[in-house]
């Protein structure tokens, strides 16, 4: 049996004050999932969101407006037989977000809602619950 190899990225749950939640869909996939993208060499977690966010988003945050929240693992959406180990931020914004670079489509879900998406893995398992079920700010 083939080992999973594993794909290490920093992803936000990034809000706006109705409390909905941001999800992309990056070109020739069909998952939605949380932003943010893989960290790279002698990067740090935050560093590789902040600059993923305004590569995919075009929002520029400070670090200092990101709180880390947990690490999650699970089955990546678009690489079958790897294994996504996300450092996860929550990011709260105003600003208007629009799709750059490969993302294809943004969608502001509501966490607690059922979703008609099709949502990754990661997103669907294991960030969305904990986003919902965690402490009141």
């Amino acid at each position: 049996m083939a080992l999973s190899k594993e794909i290490y990225i920093a992803a936000a749950v990034i809000t706006r004050e109705d409390g909905n939640v941001l999800l992309v869909r990056k070109r020739d996939t069909l998952a939605f999932m949380q932003p943010g993208g893989k960290i790279e060499p002698g990067e740090e977690a935050i560093e590789a969101l902040c600059r993923e966010l305004r590569e995919e988003l075009q929002v520029h945050i400070a670090r200092s407006s990101v709180s880390y929240l947990k690490r999650f693992s699970a089955p990546a959406a678009n690489e079958p037989g790897h294994t996504v180990i996300a450092e996860v931020f929550h990011v709260s914004i105003t600003a208007m977000v629009e799709p750059a670079a490969e993302i294809e489509e943004i969608f502001w879900v509501n966490p607690s809602a059922a979703s008609p998406l099709n949502l990754a893995p990661l997103t669907r398992d294991h960030i969305l619950p904990f986003w919902l079920n965690r402490a009141p700010e």
